[in-house]
């Protein structure tokens, strides 16, 4: 049956074959239009161009098929929670598309085997597959319609891979993730109220915003602080994932914050001791203090230099025997030691008689 209809579609090449066949076992049917789906899987580090010239890859797709998982599975979960609030409609949804639960479907469905890109690229992003999941489902619109994807999502998903009750009931607590990933990180992080309201049933609503070193992240609104918090990090999560830029004024608002905690916040204080406490008595300062030099000489005069010098030394004589200071022991002559024995006791026989 399945070489039948391989060969009704007259497919030119062994590859191509092997495409449909892999896309059958995803999808669960066979593509009208393969060209959507070669598109679907071409990852924009492989740098294609089309016969225009322009760059071709699965962004566009991503875009499309992100538009149709939050519409699709929306009716899907409104359905099968019948009676339940919107908050948690909203939470389940977010659940259900979030990146990481996309990464892994994309994963065990064998979609990753199928995309084009670079090596480097495959191997270091991270969400690569989930956004090729979501460029699929855009693809499977544009071929077949929303019903195709309808059926995809309840029959194959739904149905063969994920529990909805698991998923719903699950807590999934994005507010200790993202302050978990600021305090890795050094990032200052705290949450502002933006507006406490009412609805028309008189419950009370919250709306708070997330702020990322001063830089605004994504707003939340809920019955309660926790949802709204709840539904604020989850969205400033995604932004940090998908938006570079978002990351990038982050880091450098915590740069230029660092910066300043690091600087001196007062001059350094002096180490000279004050003299402004000593009053000094105008007469008392000489002319010369008043202006003073950095090189300064004194100049005596011969009269000043005599006042100054000892009486002896102006005479020019030797000192007497009377005298402080006898000199009459240095010799120039060299002295043996019973010589310098005989003048000891000689001298010490004077000072006795």
């Amino acid at each position: 049956m399945l070489v039948n209809i391989i060969d009704r579609i007259r497919l030119p090449f062994r590859k191509e074959k092997e495409l449909y066949s892999s896309l059958y076992n995803i999808i669960g049917f066979y593509p009208h239009d393969i060209s959507y789906y070669k598109l679907a899987l071409m990852h924009k580090s492989v740098m294609h161009r089309n016969s225009k010239g322009k760059p071709a890859n699965n962004e566009r797709l991503e875009f499309l098929g992100d538009a149709i998982l939050d519409a699709a599975v929306g009716d899907i979960v409104y359905r099968h929670f019948p009676g339940k609030r919107e908050g948690f409609l909203t939470n389940t949804r977010s659940k259900l598309v979030q990146r990481d639960t996309l990464n892994k479907l994309a994963h065990e469905l064998g979609l990753c085997e199928l995309i084009l890109s670079s090596g480097h690229t495959s191997s270091h992003n991270s969400y690569m597959a989930g956004n090729a999941f979501e460029a699929l489902v855009g693809a499977m619109y544009l071929d077949r319609g929303y019903d195709a994807c309808m059926t995809f999502l309840k029959k194959r998903i739904l149905a063969q891979m994920i529990n909805i009750d698991k998923v719903a009931y699950k807590e999934v607590n994005f507010k200790s993730k993202l302050i978990e990933w600021s305090q890795k990180n050094r990032v200052k992080i705290n949450f502002e109220l933006v507006e406490e309201s009412k609805d028309k049933n008189g419950s009370p609503k919250f709306t708070y915003q997330v702020m990322l070193e001063g830089i605004a992240g994504c707003p939340g609104s809920g019955f309660s602080k926790k949802e709204s918090q709840q539904k604020a990090c989850k969205d400033t999560l995604d932004k940090l994932r998908r938006e570079p830029q978002f990351i990038d004024e982050v880091f450098a608002a915590k740069a230029g914050r660092t910066k300043m905690e690091e600087e001196p916040v007062e001059a350094l204080p002096e180490t000279e001791s004050p003299k402004d406490f000593i009053v000094v008595s105008e007469t008392e300062i000489s002319q010369e203090e008043k202006h003073p030099t950095a090189f300064r000489e004194e100049v005596f005069t011969e009269a000043d230099s005599a006042a100054d010098e000892p009486r002896e030394a102006l005479t020019g004589r030797a000192l007497d025997a009377d005298d402080d200071f006898d000199l009459s022991h240095i010799s120039a002559k060299e002295q043996s030691d019973e010589e310098i024995i005989a003048a000891a006791e000689q001298a010490a026989f004077s000072e006795n008689s």
